[in-house]
């Protein structure tokens, strides 16, 4: 298992040969597990010569941690085919969503659906997490959501909803800097304030992405499409991020309208000048202290 630092790029089919051939400068690369179940697919045989030279993170999309649904033999299988792709990759990070899939009659929805933020789900989704890192036998790291509609009936917001499982279950939360921007957008709440309210010691892994815009009845929605630069102002709300957390290990995210690798090249690029600049000015200012007490 290989340590996960620095800025690391999501790792597309598209560009499996150039990181074979060419060994781009990238610390570390981020799969979706459930893309690799079979060791025996062309695409798990790629991957194989790629971890060779990155260390790899795993982030799930099928765990379904917040499905009220007991006893549900698909989503028990699914969990036993992540652990055996962990056990066989040895991801330096484990990840899924602050979400559901999974119905109670045994189907998978195509969907990362959202979860009421209430003291019934909170037990449901701390007993699910317990239950998946009994199972991998690792910490997973939970993932905050985009939303774009909320429920009439949830008194928690959902930072105190994250901090909580984090201090419940063990579980290390990914901050997506994105989805709270997105978020934040689409329901008046300021991205600040969520930042604030994350415990230090929780955060593990950082995720940046591009949104897109629709217009729904007269409304403006930022729609979490993983398909676009990141735009200005995440970056900035990252800069807040990384103030706040420390150099944490952050992913730039990609998973439609595929671009070259040079274009996941260049934001990995810019995350890495943020966190020099946030360095730079904390030195200097530990540097600026220790010169006025010597005076």
């Amino acid at each position: 298992m290989q340590s996960i630092q620095g800025v690391g790029v999501s790792l597309k089919h598209q560009h499996f040969q150039a990181f074979i051939d060419n060994k781009p400068d990238v610390p570390w690369l981020e799969v979706h597990t459930e893309n690799f179940f079979s060791q025996a697919s062309t695409s798990s045989k790629y991957l194989a010569q790629i971890r060779q030279d990155y260390p790899i993170s795993a982030h799930c999309v099928g765990m379904s941690l917040g499905s009220a649904a007991t006893n549900c033999p698909v989503r028990e299988q699914h969990l036993q085919n992540i652990k055996n792709t962990v056990d066989w990759l040895q991801p330096g990070l484990i990840s899924d969503h602050l979400s559901w899939s999974a119905s109670g009659d045994g189907h998978y929805l195509p969907d990362l659906l959202p979860i009421p933020f209430t003291e019934e789900a909170f037990t449901i989704v701390a007993n699910n997490i317990k239950h998946a890192q009994d199972v991998l036998q690792r910490q997973i790291l939970i993932e905050n959501p985009s939303s774009y509609l909320t429920y009439v009936d949830s008194p928690i917001t959902e930072w105190q909803f994250l901090s909580s499982l984090a201090k419940e279950t063990g579980c290390g939360l990914l901050l997506d800097v994105n989805n709270i921007y997105v978020s934040a957008h689409n329901h008046g709440f300021d991205p600040l304030i969520y930042l604030d309210n994350i415990p230090l010691n929780a955060v593990k892994e950082i995720h940046l992405a591009g949104f897109s815009t629709e217009n729904i009845e007269g409304k403006e929605l930022y729609i979490d499409t993983h398909g676009h630069r990141v735009c200005d102002d995440v970056w900035r709300l990252y800069e807040q991020a990384i103030k706040r957390f420390g150099a944490l290990p952050t992913l730039i995210e990609w998973d439609t309208n595929i671009p070259e690798l040079a274009v996941l090249l260049d934001e990995k690029s810019k995350a890495e000048a943020i966190i020099s600049k946030v360095i730079r000015v904390k030195e200097s200012s530990v540097y600026a202290s220790v010169i006025n007490g010597q005076a």
